[in-house]
């Protein structure tokens, strides 16, 4: 008896595992599918297709879903999913070649979300995506939402020609609604400074000292508290899952190899070439291979004369030197300066609760609104240096195009 109790999982505790391994996973993720949908996927069944191109559109959105990306189609949701595996570098080929409809490729997108998975973290990712927040928080930096900026809009397509009135227009209407977002955003904080000042000393905790727009919501609609309540259930469950899930992935990475080794080996990741058609790349192979053996030596040599002529270079080149590193090394001087200034702001991203602090309170934890104020405007400064150098060198290649052209009558646009 103590042997069998010493023993390993058995066949019918490793057929349990998988199942309850998968579960977890779904569970985790929004909008997960259930265990026989990726049994189904592994043998590549096109029943299971729809509801992973569903889910990888969910874990590939930037922000948390909403109706206008809700209501995108199958096929728009497909095509955004090509889209996003391949700006991140996705390997597979075989993916970008499904069909827009989004009736088969289980597989594939199988192996595509588990590329993601073991990719990056994931997981903690959506996790922080969907988290329940009780306080007002604002976030440092915007580099996340500036670097994923969102499904495209359906039914717009490309066009051939560009129209400068169009792009002024455009111009005009980003002009516009710039304002009403920093409108917005002024009398959001408004309405913040408000709350805060009127539930001064309401709150249970004395470092916060005043209620959030949640808490306050839950006073004045004990209905919304229950909803709430249900969130918050509904976010330890995911957290709970996703526990189980760290516990037992290593089961689902087990079972991975096996769909992996199911695949052809033309739809991993590398493209299939027929037998007649290799035989006719032949000479196209000797070929590419006597141009690399004439680049090899043409590098070689480009690099012993420049090298015989490093000391010879010209006025210009040794001007635009000179200048790249000054650049540079304004550059690092800046951000030198932001890091010994910043001090504790050396970690900005991430949301920080707004709390209402009294003049010559202690301080407590978290960033001062001075501090913070403070390193944008250093960050501004930056940003606006480089600008107008980047400006300037454009200007000055747009001068000399013009000067190349004899017949071309060039006129700068006014400075502002």
């Amino acid at each position: 008896m103590g042997r069998r109790r010493r023993c390993r999982v058995g066949p019918e505790d490793a057929t349990r595992a998988l199942p309850e391994a998968i579960a977890a996973l779904s569970r985790t993720l929004p909008v997960g599918p259930s265990p026989e949908i990726f049994r189904r996927a592994k043998f590549d069944c096109p029943e299971a297709a729809p509801a992973l191109w569903r889910l990888l559109f969910r874990v590939l959105s930037p922000g948390p879903a909403d109706g206008a990306s809700a209501s995108l189609s199958l096929e728009a949701q497909a095509r955004w999913v090509k889209s996003a595996l391949h700006s991140q570098g996705y390997p597979s080929r075989a993916l970008a070649q499904l069909p827009d409809n989004g009736s088969q490729g289980s597989r594939q997108l199988l192996l595509a979300l588990a590329w993601l998975l073991a990719r990056g973290p994931l997981l903690e990712q959506l996790l922080a995506q969907g988290r329940v927040r009780l306080g007002d928080e604002m976030p440092v930096c915007e580099c996340e939402a500036l670097a994923n900026p969102g499904p495209p809009a359906p039914g717009v397509e490309e066009v051939s020609g560009v129209d400068v009135r169009h792009l002024q227009w455009l111009m005009g209407k980003l002009r516009f609604r710039w304002r009403n977002l920093m409108a917005s955003q002024q009398e959001q904080c408004a309405l913040l400074g408000q709350i805060h000042l009127y539930t001064r000393g309401c709150h249970s905790n004395r470092s916060l000292g005043h209620l959030s727009v949640t808490e306050t919501e839950l006073l004045r609609d004990p209905e919304g508290g229950r909803q709430l309540l249900q969130r918050l259930e509904s976010e330890n469950a995911r957290l709970e899952a996703a526990l189980e899930w760290r516990r037992r992935q290593l089961v689902f990475w087990r079972w991975m190899d096996t769909v992996l080794g199911a695949c052809p080996p033309e739809a991993t990741f590398l493209p299939r070439i027929h037998e007649p058609g290799a035989r006719a790349l032949e000479p196209v192979a000797r070929e590419l291979h006597a141009l690399r053996e004439q680049l090899r030596g043409a590098v070689e040599a480009r690099r012993a004369a420049g090298a015989a002529g490093a000391g010879d270079r010209r006025p210009e080149w040794s001007a635009a030197r000179r200048a790249l590193r000054q650049a540079v090394g304004q550059d690092l001087a800046a951000l030198q300066r932001a890091w010994e200034r910043g001090g504790g702001l050396t970690q900005p991203h991430g949301p920080h609760r707004l709390v209402r602090m009294e003049a010559g309170a202690p301080r407590g934890p978290g960033l001062r609104a001075p501090e913070v104020i403070e390193a944008l405007r250093t960050q501004e400064a930056h940003l606006e240096a480089v600008l107008r150098r980047l400006q300037g060198q454009c200007r000055r290649e747009l001068a000399r195009l013009a000067r190349a052209l004899p017949g071309l009558i060039w006129i700068p646009p006014p400075g502002r």
